[in-house]
């Protein structure tokens, strides 16, 4: 069976001290003075807000109420190494009024489902911690 389309994001992005995204749809409209860490705050949003619905879909699999909604800190960070730029990902999860155990296990499940991480398994060290 084919792949059937969700969705589909598309943006239209200027570089320069006067850069900017802005999204076909209006709901993104964002000043870019700064290439790169723009970028890295960018991808730490949409990365968490991905994960947080990968989180919501791990619950309702599990049927696991979830008592208020999840909350991330996500940092990207941008390095250098001879000569070659990579990054690195923290995602710092809270999951409310969850055990800890149980949340570990739905942050587990939701980095299976949540299609930034599985584009960035095995290109990028990524933390996961459950706060």
């Amino acid at each position: 069976m084919p792949a059937k389309l969700l969705f589909t994001g598309k943006t239209h992005t200027i570089g320069g001290p006067n850069g900017a995204a802005h999204s076909t749809d209006g709901q993104l409209d964002t000043q870019l003075p700064e290439p790169h860490p723009a970028a890295e705050r960018l991808f730490a949003a949409a990365w968490s807000a991905c994960f947080i619905g990968a989180i919501e879909l791990a619950a309702s699999r599990k049927k696991i109420s979830l008592p208020d909604t999840p909350a991330i800190d996500a940092t990207i960070e941008l390095l250098i190494e001879n000569n070659a730029f990579f990054l690195r990902a923290h995602l710092d999860v809270s999951i409310p009024g969850v055990d800890r155990e149980v949340a570990q296990e739905l942050v587990d499940a939701a980095h299976g489902i949540c299609p930034y991480s599985k584009a960035t398994r095995g290109n990028i060290d990524v933390t996961l911690t459950v706060a």
